[in-house]
């Protein structure tokens, strides 16, 4: 039979007959076999002894067909490997097999919960219907089970505000970060009985919204923004507005979180333009908005001041080619040139280096540092520009590095930050050199007219002709890119909207220094005085028609004879809430009457960020005293990325203390930044930005990679882009669903100022899902008809592992609540794991099992108790991470009184169960390390499924007795065939053994169960191949051209050696274990 299958497996196909003859073929030799034994034997005896010659013959036959049955028992070995991972595939595809809920249930009506639940977790299924539901409850609303929000509750207020992401956008991880964060502290709070209101909101992001409606108008049309005029492009934004704009909002939803949508606001609403007004009104009339000529951050694509924030910093190590919007060509960066002004009156020169040749168009001067004894002579004298008739004279400052390069600076004052200064402190002429657009001014006739980089050549061509060019050498250097146009930023002199910061600036670190206001981690404090005390006064106006236009006139006169104000400063500007106030303004400022007096107001808007400085109370409708301002305001948290922790975490301090007289809110939680699983930072150009939506419901790498086609890259950076997805994405992502997302991103909050994402991890947490839906399931039945108590607690009668999982989860509940007040996330999430999944599902579930199938009802009717506690409890701990979830699985529940909350989200959160019992923990503890030691032993040295017998040698009464009360529950675990304590008694020879602390020896009997000599054998096989292997990497890790092997190379072979490490120790350890056995035989 055993041959017949054999056949089988090489390919040949058995029918009915070819089985038959297969069978009397094997019957006969069989037969003859038995048959001609004893003739066999007596035949032996009467042949002549063998020869060596024909031994020898006989030994290598043997050995081959010793070598060919290896072969064959190797490959069906591989063979049945191959089936088991294949099968295990199958299961785990099974696993993540997408099953939909399809009961008809209109938007806005409760789940249907009578209907089984599923074989598997699916997020499809778990995750539909809930949230329209939750909605329609008016669930997230402060107004829910309270008469009025003015009404105080003793139990306090937690109110907070959705940082507003840009209308323009769609939501990214980041976004999905803050989002799973600041819904789990919302809903935290709301389960323990706080009013509770978490303010959406959308940014009407000025830049990024022009930008994309621009380029749909010429897509489209053909058309730009100035073919039609401002009033016209700024209804095509709103129309765009109204189709697009909510997609965030929807994504939003689809994460699960619980804000009051009745609530959500813009920007550019008309609540919260009053407010933009107001403040700027008040701070202009107090002298701390003013207008002044500086430099400022200039994009010539979009021709407007940008901020700091919307300025991407590259850093080269040298020369580069970069792709500059408006040019075919690539522009150099990277490079230092090198070039001669002659000293006036002399046959000296003095050679200067410089990044951007061009701007030597508009250089001023030239600075020395005072000591320098290389230059002081010159000191007082003139070079001569080469392309104009311009003297520059040659000055003493500190600010020079007299090591760096030559000792010699040339200063630009209008077109670089650190000679805007020096041209200040020396009253240098400003000379403009470059216009809006980035094209060269009338400055130096020969260059009238060209394009930046464009002239950047010309010049050094010129430089050359003339004999002035010394140099040009590859050079480190930081490219600022506009974040919007990706156009190279230049700083320009433009007359600008400013804030005066310095006095909010300090009340603003006096609050951190004093305690009125925490931030955490509070390893950011330095950050915060480090920016506040050396702040600079906020550029507030952006040269766009997107916006909210700056409520403030230029005054001009119908007579003629009247003296004619300068727009550049801020002497002959008024502002007002209407263009009717800013006339009464103007009367009393210069005592003429209205007829004398034109008004125009600015053309300018504002920075997106000054709306959003007001956003803590511009949505509760301030200047008005609304009851929403008067029961919000001051907000409790403010929950953010640190990488804005100035550009808006700031201003909204310094607006708050300002405008309202106290500070918008009293702690400020700032998250991780998310990176990519190589520590890389999101770049769509790197293919690694995923979007949430992609994580929740899955997407095929196709997918990934139809997503970039549908962007803005270009041809070169898209296929980069795509070997980038399918390095890390293969097979695409599978569907994870929002509550496993939600669970990942808040776990991995521990690892500091940046989340390295591993979609991975995440499809971990979507195992860890399914787990706890198997775990429900297999406790339904015990369930039903059940009714539990009123309360929470112990009635006398559970046995020790009812107790111990009690004890377990109370332990649970002080650490949920810890974590949450501390904002210490990871130390939720890895509560809730454990529980569930190393105590809940693989201690006390597997203990069940014998109580539920054996006769004791007082013992089952304990467990069930204990059970069900454990599962009341258990998800209301997890819900405000995994709402859907929990919200499918506690419908299901008995309730432990008619009048329960409807829902888990309004449901308490568990408080102080005081059932923590630290010696039962004590003991568990010593049970559970000895149960993985067994299991550990078993994988070690015995095949599958093997039961063995265990002995437990303790050397403390105390063990010994610990240990007895939990034999039974050690073989349920162990899967054992018996578990025997003994007392410094003997224990059968042939176990293997392994010491558990100080007090207890777990005997493995192995005698019977396996070959010793063989599995000596076989680990010394496995354990040269393993060492074999480490050696070539390490080799190949000392190679001379190692270093250059790309990093992530590397850090895979430093991954792969610690793994055969760990590996070879194991099998060592196995292979001793052996060798004492077999010594024992």
């Amino acid at each position: 039979m055993i041959t017949a299958l054999r056949v089988a497996s090489y390919g040949a196909k058995l029918t009915p007959a070819s089985t038959k003859n297969v069978a009397s073929c094997i019957y006969p030799v069989w037969r003859l076999k038995v048959a001609n034994m004893a003739d066999d034997t007596k035949a032996v005896a009467d042949q002549p002894p063998k020869t060596a010659k024909q031994l020898k013959k006989e030994e290598e036959k043997s050995a081959k067909l010793a070598k060919f049955q290896a072969k064959k028992e190797a490959a069906e070995k591989k063979n049945a490997t191959a089936e088991k991972k294949e099968s295990k595939k199958e299961e785990k595809q099974k696993d993540k097999q997408v099953i939909e809920y399809n009961v008809p249930t209109p938007s806005g009506q409760k789940k249907d919960v009578s209907v089984p639940l599923p074989a598997q977790y699916s997020p499809s299924y778990v995750e539909a219907a809930w949230y329209s539901w939750w909605e329609e409850q008016k669930f997230f609303k402060p107004e829910y089970g309270r008469s009025s929000i003015v009404e105080p509750n003793p139990k306090g207020n937690f109110v907070i505000c959705l940082p507003p992401p840009n209308v323009t956008g769609s939501l990214h991880l980041g976004h999905a970060l803050t989002a799973s964060i600041q819904d789990a502290l919302t809903r935290w709070h709301r389960m323990k009985g706080k009013t509770v209101l978490w303010n959406p909101g959308c940014d009407h992001a000025g830049i990024a919204t022009q930008v994309v409606v621009e380029k749909k108008l010429m897509r489209e049309g053909g058309v730009s923004r100035h073919d039609i005029g401002r009033e016209q492009f700024v209804k095509e934004v709103w129309k765009w507005k109204e189709e697009k704009g909510d997609t965030i909002y929807h994504q939003l939803r689809k994460v699960g979180c619980s804000v009051d949508w009745e609530r959500a606001c813009f920007t550019m609403d008309e609540k919260l333009s009053k407010a933009v007004k107001e403040c700027f009104v008040r701070l202009h009339s107090e002298g701390i908005i003013y207008r002044s000529k500086r430099l400022v951050n200039w994009s010539c694509q979009l021709k407007s001041a940008i901020s700091d924030i919307e300025v991407d910093k590259e850093e080269l190590p040298g020369r580069k080619l970069l792709k500059v919007p408006g040019y075919k060509e690539m522009v150099e960066f990277g490079v230092l040139v090198s070039f001669a002004y002659p000293v006036e009156g002399t046959d000296q020169e003095i050679v200067v280096a410089t990044t951007r040749v061009e701007t030597m168009l508009g250089d001023t001067a030239i600075a020395v540092h005072p000591s320098d004894e290389r230059y002081k002579h010159l000191v007082g004298k003139y070079c001569l520009h080469p392309f104009c008739d311009r003297k520059l004279p040659i000055i003493p400052d500190d600010f020079v590095d007299i090591t760096f390069g030559t000792g010699a600076v040339k200063v630009t004052p209008a077109h670089d930050h650190n000679d805007y200064e020096v041209g200040k402190r020396h009253k240098l002429p400003f000379v403009e050199m470059m216009d809006d657009v980035g094209c060269i001014t009338d400055v130096c006739p020969q260059f009238k007219g060209m394009p930046r980089f464009e002239a950047r050549k010309a010049v050094m061509a010129a430089l050359k002709e003339k004999g002035l060019f010394r140099d040009l050498k590859e050079n480190p250097m930081v490219v600022p890119i506009c974040s919007r146009s990706k156009d190279i930023v230049e700083p320009l002199l433009k007359p600008q909207w400013y804030v005066r910061c310095d006095e909010m600036a300090s009340k603003a670190i006096e609050a951190v220094r004093c305690g009125q206001l925490r931030i955490v981690p509070a390893i950011h404090d330095r950050v915060w005085y480090s920016w506040l005390e050396n702040c600079r006064d906020w550029c507030i106006s952006r040269q766009l028609w997107w916006g909210h236009r700056i409520p403030a006139y230029f005054i001009s006169f119908t007579d003629p004879n009247l003296p004619v104000g300068n727009p550049d400063d801020g002497d002959y500007w008024v502002s007002g809430r209407s263009e009717e106030e800013a006339l009464e303004l103007a009367v009393k400022k210069f005592n003429l009457p209205k007829e004398k007096i034109i008004l125009k107001q600015d053309e300018d808007v504002l920075d997106t960020w000054f709306s959003s400085a007001l956003f803590p109370f511009s949505i509760f409708g301030w200047p008005d005293q609304t009851a929403d301002l008067k029961a919000f305001y001051p907000t409790q948290l403010l929950e953010t990325g640190h990488d804005i922790l100035f550009f808006w975490v700031a201003r909204m301090v310094f607006m708050g203390q300002k405008l309202l007289g106290q500070l918008p809110f009293p702690e400020v939680y700032l998250h991780a930044m998310v990176r990519d699983a190589h520590g890389r930072k999101m770049s769509k150009s790197l293919g690694n930005v995923i979007d949430p939506l992609d994580v929740l419901h899955g997407i095929t790498l196709e997918g990934l990679h139809q997503r970039l086609e549908e962007g803005n890259l270009d041809p070169k950076e898209i296929e980069i882009a795509k070997a980038g997805q399918k390095a890390d994405n293969p097979e695409g992502i599978p569907e994870c669903g929002a509550d496993a997302m939600r669970f990942a991103l808040c776990a991995y909050t521990a690892q500091g100022r940046d989340i390295n994402l591993d979609v991975k991890r995440v499809v971990g947490y979507r195992y860890f899902c399914n787990k706890i839906w198997n775990a429900f399931k297999f406790s339904q039945p015990f369930l039903e008809g059940y009714t539990p108590t009123a309360l929470e607690g112990l009635t006398g009668k559970e046995s020790t592992m009812d107790r111990w999982i009690l004890s377990r989860l109370s332990v649970l509940v002080d650490e949920a609540n810890k974590g949450f007040t501390e904002y210490d996330f990871p130390l939720v999430t890895t509560a809730i794991h454990n529980f569930w999944l190393y105590e809940l599902c693989d201690v006390y579930i597997e203990c069940l099992k014998p109580v539920m199938r054996g006769s004791d009802e007082e013992a089952k009717g304990a467990a069930r108790a204990a059970l069900y506690t454990s599962l009341d409890v258990g998800l209301r701990v997890l819900s405000p991470f995994m709402p859907f979830l929990t919200e499918e699985l506690f419908q299901r529940l008995p309730r432990r009184s008619p009048s329960a909350p409807p829902s888990i989200c309004v449901t308490p959160y568990p408080e102080n169960l005081g059932l923590y019992d630290k010696d039962l923990d004590t003991r568990v503890k010593l049970m559970q390390d000895v149960v993985k030691t067994v299991r550990a032993l078993k994988q070690d040295y015995l095949p599958p499924k093997s039961r063995p017998e265990v002995y437990l040698k303790c050397t403390t009464k105390e063990s010994l007795s610990t240990l007895q009360e939990f034999s039974a529950v050690i073989e349920t675990l162990g899967q054992s065939n018996g578990v025997h304590c003994v007392e410094d008694g003997v224990v059968p020879t042939g176990c293997t053994m392994v010491t558990v602390g100080h007090s207890c020896e777990v005997h493995l009997l192995l005698k019977g169960l396996v070959d010793p000599h063989k599995e000596i054998e076989r680990l010394n096989t496995l354990i040269a191949e393993k060492q074999g292997g480490q050696s070539k990497l390490l080799d190949i890790t000392k190679g001379v051209e190692y270093e250059k092997v790309p990093i992530e190379v590397r850090d895979a072979n430093k991954e792969k050696i610690e793994q055969l490490r760990v590996e070879i120790e194991n099998l060592q350890r196995a292979l001793e274990g052996f060798k004492l056995v077999e010594q024992q035989q």
